[in-house]
């Protein structure tokens, strides 16, 4: 079974991609963004098994980056993964056609399974979230933060400008600079790089 896993944190996409090939006996495509997974997506001569998405990497915004890939998909699963996005957020996707929802902070092991048991046209959800409907699964640096404070705040912890945040995220480059003061503010940070060195610190991303 073909897998193709996008995140544009480098780390995080080729740990998982060697981990699932080794374990998993799977073959892996690996994009740093939406742009290359629809690449993949469109010049494969097999549909993949799954697709799976990092929710905050460039080009999502938000789940219109979800829709466009199942519709490239070819019927195939296409799930969401994230370390920051609110359950809120995730029970949309789910409801919008996503074939699963994937915490960052699942095992290796267990994400493995979540993938074979969503290839098989199945929908995945955490457990947890099943026998614990009333929690919130958040960060609590997060939980400061409106949905697109934290896409900017990814994007500081990724080193990009305003101007490339503003691209990624389709919007004005005079919104971005208002999300960093806001968000600045709401860390009590300093400036732009005090304020990734607190989500790092903290462990958003």
């Amino acid at each position: 079974m073909k897998i193709l896993i996008a995140d544009d944190h480098d780390l995080v996409r080729e740990a998982l991609g060697n981990f699932l090939e080794i374990q998993g006996a799977l073959t892996v495509d690996l994009a740093c963004d939406l742009h290359e997974a629809l690449q993949f997506i469109n010049s494969s001569d097999e549909p993949y098994g799954v697709v799976l998405l990092d929710y905050g990497m460039p080009g999502m915004n938000g789940l219109e980056g979800l829709q466009k890939a199942i519709e490239a998909a070819r019927g195939k699963p296409v799930a969401l993964m994230s370390g920051t996005a609110s359950r809120e957020i995730a029970e949309d996707a789910l409801s919008k056609g996503a074939a699963g929802f994937i915490p960052k902070t699942l095992g290796m092991k267990s994400m493995l399974n979540a993938l074979r048991f969503m290839a098989e046209g199945e929908q995945f959800a955490p457990a947890k979230w099943i026998t614990e409907p009333e929690e919130i699964e958040m960060n609590e640096l997060a939980a400061k933060l409106s949905e697109r404070e934290r896409q900017v705040l990814q994007g500081l912890c990724s080193g990009y400008s305003n101007k490339q945040i503003a691209r990624d995220l389709d919007l004005q480059e005079v919104t971005i600079k208002l999300h960093v003061k806001t968000l600045s503010r709401k860390l009590e940070a300093r400036n732009r790089t005090h304020a990734a060195m607190i989500a790092r610190d903290a462990g958003l991303f």
